[in-house]
């Protein structure tokens, strides 16, 4: 059996290959090929996870409208229901009301 080491892609215990090393592309000095190649296949991850950010994107989407117009109609709804607009309405009637009785009156 061969010892595990350069050469050898398996890992002699369990049988799979190791995990990637991270590498950070302004720390350590790589080929433009080397960086092309790691855009592809960022692109590529990209493209794979796509349709489910799409639909998550839809759905977060639908969820924060959904809450907008539930305030909007509750705020229309809630206004409706005060009076004391009303109140204050009837009240510069009945003091126009007395002034024009003052004006006129002797």
């Amino acid at each position: 059996m061969a010892a595990s080491g350069a050469g050898d892609p398996l890992d002699a215990k369990s049988g799979q290959a190791p995990l990637a090393q991270r590498i950070d592309p302004t720390r350590d000095k790589l080929t433009p090929a080397q960086l092309q190649f790691m855009r592809q296949v960022q692109f590529t991850q990209w493209q794979k996870t796509l349709p489910q950010r799409r639909t998550r994107n839809i759905v977060t989407g639908l969820g924060i409208g959904a809450v907008v117009l539930a305030i909007y109609g509750y705020t229309f709804y809630s206004v409706s229901q005060e009076h004391f607009l009303d109140e204050l309405e009837d009240e510069v009637k009945a003091a126009q009301a007395r002034a024009r009785q003052r004006a006129s009156g002797p």
